[in-house]
């Protein structure tokens, strides 16, 4: 495959797509966290869109209607197919959005503009190929875009026609979101670059996993919100949602036909080639599990490092977290490493993005500490439950409780039980085995698939009453327990709110008394809730707390719960919304659970009545 810019890297390419969008009206906003805030349906930010959906479905962002960022995401749907060329766990989304303004026109004009303007990225129109959706009993075919492209094409001199430079497909291929159950969503538009690798046959097409097209860009018309029913309801406020892989686009750029070859990765890579002794390119094989334990590594120091405080365990974020380690180090065991190593890889992974994202840096000692007690553990297990599997195998099938006793006891995640098992030819009882995962109220499979239904995403008037409850909660937990306590995470339905707080020791009974009655005080009083925009500087000038993402100078959303007879304040955050404007509609507050979640975190979760 040959590159037009092989001195291209993922920074120049990143600043360029900000510059850009910048240069078209779009506000720059900086990466959220990868732990969605208040949305039950997922587990990680899975893309830039995500952190954004109060904003998609009408409340007014602090950056105005054109926004644009590179956004940390996780998807763990693609973990079986990563190893493989193009899919990535962690990945950079570079993404612009329109929040109600321009639409599809303008959209894919300027997707078409920045990949082929020489000012830009340069790429030959030639090579550019595009998808639309082809329309079904929720929402109509877009004749729309296909007439854009049509007219776009023509541009370049190039005859586009259906089935041969524009693709029409159903919704597997061309409908994005909602990011969980519930949201916003609508028909998208993707672009692909042919790599010139010969096609795989006759019916080779973009849509093909043979690796001649790859996509870089896809233009998302939010036009629907899909309801907790399965409903597709038209969006007051039209938006569009755009995305760029850097990883993918970066390598298509400097002529690679994988990820793994840039920059990004490479630093890495060469890391495992060291302590492996083998060469990434020396077989198929050794570049497929050199690639997964880079790719996993990357993944868990990203989830690590994030502020909320993720450590492995065997629920939520924190499963899928263990996962990704105890692959990695398997990965390696393959490839001949018997040491402890995860730390030594890490290194290298947050040297290579620590100049853009300095809390990977900053929280250097805490990735370090999680991933080596991980590792020291996983190895001891690992080397015990192996002998105990090569025991289940004599007579050559798995039931579940066997399957099951390997996850609770062994640490094996059931993918990796299910891969040696098909290594060897051995039957599981998989339908047993997800009985016995059932009663253990643990996930079985991916974070996006989703956990809840409902929730935040598709604000409903009880679940932005669980918002603004949370708000109460923080304040609360304050008065009692002091200053230094900061929310660390939480995850609302529209049945109850859990809140993460940073705090050493368990409350007692007397002082989780004391913080259901100052929020049922504030509930009963009746205070008022507000918000303003301001600058970061201003909110923390102020007084308000919240986690801080935000770069210096950009403006922020300000909520402010308040007496409005003595105008005495009860509660300042900096958070997106919404909420609603009377405390007294909240109901009756009671804390349910009070537990550990990690180490210095506590964990609250509550109901409103």
């Amino acid at each position: 495959m040959t590159g037009l810019l092989p001195g291209m890297k993922a920074d120049e390419l990143r600043e360029k797509y900000l510059k850009f969008f910048k240069s078209k009206g779009h506000a720059i906003i900086p990466s959220a966290s990868l732990i969605p805030e208040n949305d039950p349906t997922v587990l990680f930010t899975t893309a830039g869109m995500h952190p954004l959906v109060p904003y998609l479905m009408g409340e007014k962002h602090p950056g105005g209607k054109r926004l644009v960022n590179s956004q940390k995401s996780i998807r763990t749907t693609d973990i079986e197919d990563v190893g493989d060329h193009w899919h990535n766990t962690f990945f950079e989304m570079l993404g612009n959005w329109s929040l109600g303004d321009y639409f599809k026109k303008e959209a894919l004009g300027w997707s078409w503009e920045f990949l082929t303007d020489k000012k830009w990225l340069g790429l030959e129109p030639q090579r550019i190929y595009v998808t639309v959706f082809e329309g079904d009993e929720d929402a109509p075919k877009d004749e729309e875009s296909i007439q854009i492209w049509k007219d776009i094409f023509k541009t370049v001199e190039i005859d586009a026609k259906e089935g041969d430079r524009i693709f029409v497909y159903p919704k597997e291929e061309n409908w994005w979101g909602p990011a969980g159950v519930t949201g916003p969503c609508g028909p998208d538009s993707e672009m692909f670059y042919d790599t010139l690798r010969e096609p795989c046959g006759d019916s080779c097409e973009p849509k093909c996993s043979c690796g001649k097209y790859v996509e870089i860009w896809n233009d998302v018309f939010m036009q629907y919100n899909k309801t907790a029913d399965g409903k597709y309801e038209p969006l007051k406020q039209q938006n569009v949602d755009t995305g760029m892989g850097l990883e993918r686009t970066t390598a298509v750029l400097q002529g690679h036909d994988n990820t793994y070859e840039t920059e990004l990765f490479q630093p890495i890579i060469k890391e495992i080639e060291k302590i492996t002794s083998k060469g990434f390119k020396d077989d198929n094989e050794t570049t497929r599990l050199m690639s997964i334990v880079a790719d996993h590594i990357r993944a868990a120091v990203f989830i690590l490092g994030d502020e909320k405080g993720i450590v492995p365990s065997n629920l939520d974020q924190g499963y899928i977290l263990r996962r990704l380690i105890r692959i990695a180090i398997r990965k390696l065991k393959q490839l001949g490493t018997e040491e402890n190593v995860t730390v030594q890889i890490s290194e290298k992974v947050i040297n290579t993005l620590k100049h853009i994202y300095p809390e990977i840096e900053q929280n250097k000692k805490f990735i370090f500490e999680q991933l080596k007690l991980e590792e020291e553990a996983f190895r001891k297990t690992l080397t015990r439950g192996l002998k105990e599997f090569e025991k289940m195998c004599e007579d050559k099938v798995i039931d579940g409780k066997e399957a099951f006793i390997l996850f609770t006891t062994y640490g094996f995640p059931f993918e990796m039980t299910q891969n040696l098992a098909s290594e060897k030819g051995v039957e599981i009882k998989v339908e047993e085995f997800n009985e016995e995962f059932k009663k253990h109220q643990e996930l079985s499979r991916t974070a996006s698939e989703g956990k809840f239904k409902g929730g935040l995403a598709d604000h409903s008037e009880t679940a932005t009453k669980y918002h603004t409850a949370t708000h109460l909660l923080l304040a609360a937990l304050r008065k009692v327990l002091g200053d230094h306590v900061q929310q660390k995470g939480s995850n609302i339905t529209d049945k109850r709110l859990r809140f993460d707080f940073s705090h050493t020791e368990k409350l007692t009974d007397e002082q989780k008394k004391e913080v259901e009655n100052i929020v049922n005080d504030a509930i009963k009083n009746d205070y008022e809730v507000k918000f303003e925009e301001m600058t970061l500087d201003e909110a923390k000038q102020a007084g308000a707390v919240g986690v801080f993402e935000h770069k210096y100078g950009e403006k922020v959303k300000v909520y402010t719960v308040f007496n409005p007879n003595t105008q005495e304040v009860y509660s300042k955050e900096v958070c997106g919304g919404p909420h609603i404007e009377k405390t007294s509609t909240i109901g009756y507050f009671k804390i349910k659970k009070e537990e550990s979640s990690s180490s210095g975190v506590r964990r609250i979760k509550a109901v409103l009545s």
